[in-house]
């Protein structure tokens, strides 16, 4: 009979193995699989992100290149992050109205947890030939938490949630100094719109500032800015739509 028990013993812990190997697995190939149903080098929509302190005019620009796009013939829609029209979404709207309180870290992965919510919808867009021009992404969401200088809650911590996301084709980071950012309308009226803490995050983006970002002076005129956007967005879209542009991965 003891003989009996050591091996159910030992068939119990192999199948409890070869069903941990299996989700292991399972975990580690679903994220890449859904990325490359699509032919990575078809023709396809431009995921054009913008980057930037709060009140640095991201939001204007968006609206205007979209409309300046569609208008001519490059079919593209405007997104933002976070998306406060879903259930997590919601969760961080009461959060930055400082309506309710969570924990630092827990509220970092509510953000990442929003971005990959759209993941699928944005992969679809972009097959489909959809330019996406997109109001923050990842990068804020790393910014900002890291700017907080909590014990263990670095750069490489903050970014490790967002891995395998779809990388942008292009950032548009628009510079503005905390101290212009404050004179701007409606400053202040969110929990991270306090100078010190603006000027922290701009530090942290300078730390993630990757070589092909384009750097915008967002103390130029609206006009100005747009020209310079217009331009570069147009670039971009066309050598997407030509084919033979990988899509990246985050921070892979």
């Amino acid at each position: 009979m003891r003989h009996l028990g050591r091996c159910i013993g030992r068939l119990r812990l192999a199948t409890v193995h070869r069903l941990d190997t299996r989700l292991q697995f399972r975990y580690s190939s679903t994220i890449p699989s859904i990325a490359m149903t699509h032919d990575q080098t078809a023709p396809r929509g431009a995921l054009i992100v913008f980057e930037g302190a709060d009140r640095a005019g991201k939001t204007t620009q968006c609206k205007m290149l979209v409309d300046y796009l569609n208008a001519h013939g490059m079919v593209t829609e405007f997104w933002r992050f976070p998306d406060r029209t879903t259930a997590i979404g919601k969760m961080i709207d009461s959060y930055l109205g400082s309506q309710t309180d969570i924990d630092d870290a827990a509220v970092h992965l509510l953000f990442s947890a929003n971005r990959w919510e759209k993941r699928e919808a944005l992969l679809s867009k972009l097959n489909q030939g959809i330019n996406l021009v997109v109001d923050r992404y990842a990068y804020s969401g790393v910014a900002f938490t890291a700017a907080k200088h909590v014990k263990g809650l670095n750069i490489e911590w903050c970014q490790a949630p967002d891995k395998g996301l779809p990388a942008p084709d292009t950032v548009f980071f628009l510079h503005l100094s905390a101290e212009a950012a404050a004179q701007r309308g409606g400053f202040g009226g969110e929990r991270y719109e306090r100078p010190a803490f603006q000027e922290e995050v701009l530090r942290q983006f300078e730390a993630m500032r990757q070589p092909d970002w384009r750097w915008v002076n967002a103390d130029k005129s609206i006009e100005e800015i747009q020209e310079e956007l217009r331009l570069d967005a147009t670039k971009v879209i066309q050598r997407c739509s030509k084919g033979g542009v990988v899509l990246k991965m985050l921070w892979q």
